[in-house]
């Protein structure tokens, strides 16, 4: 079957996607490991797990309805990741209790803030294409960036507190985020699924 315009416009706006965020994760990796900082080290990783979503959403593209299904029920389960990396990292920040450099955490979730809401912008029309594999991406972009801003409203915060607690507090936060896209996109996946049942009865 032919590709439309829009499928071609869609696999180029998801191979840039890829690349804004497989380039941003080395530099927010690079400072969050420099400063100590557990929501930049959460949110770096979510670059990370971002441009692999990016790249499986390209596979499934050409998919059938039932194996779009199957691969956002993974993609749901790799939304978990990031999560579960920042609830590491905080647990590790317990024992060295010293809050991050705020100017560099400000900068660099503004630069994130920026990636992010490209991502999303080049994504928005597509976020109803091909059902949970766009969703899966689309979602992770808009939280991405509601994370971002809550990252350079801690870098503020940490100025003038010097405490270590926005810092971890906002890194949890990202962690329910990626939560609950992860819910979303599991439960389209599964609605595919059920459509695919459905057709499928004789």
């Amino acid at each position: 079957m032919p590709k439309t315009n829009d499928d071609q416009n869609l696999r180029r706006a998801i191979w840039l996607v890829a690349a804004l965020n497989f380039g941003y994760f080395w530099i927010e990796f690079t400072v969050a490991q420099s400063i100590g900082s557990v929501s930049l080290f959460a949110d770096s990783i979510d670059f990370l797990e971002d441009t692999a979503i990016n790249l499986l959403i390209l596979l499934g593209l050409g998919f059938s309805l039932r194996n779009r299904a199957r691969l956002g029920m993974t993609l749901a389960g790799i939304l978990l990741l990031p999560g579960m990396a920042t609830l590491w990292m905080a647990w590790e920040k317990f024992h060295a209790m010293t809050p991050p450099d705020a100017l560099s955490l400000t900068l660099t979730g503004g630069g994130a803030l920026i990636v992010n809401l490209s991502c999303a912008f080049l994504l928005t029309r597509y976020r109803h294409h091909s059902g949970s594999l766009t969703r899966a991406a689309f979602l992770s972009a808009r939280n991405d960036a509601a994370a971002n801003v809550a990252i350079i409203a801690t870098g503020f915060v940490t100025a003038v507190t010097l405490s270590p607690w926005p810092d971890l507090v906002v890194g949890l936060g990202i962690f329910l985020l990626n939560l609950d896209a992860a819910r979303e996109v599991y439960l389209a996946a599964r609605r595919e699924k059920n459509d695919d049942e459905i057709t499928a009865t004789p």
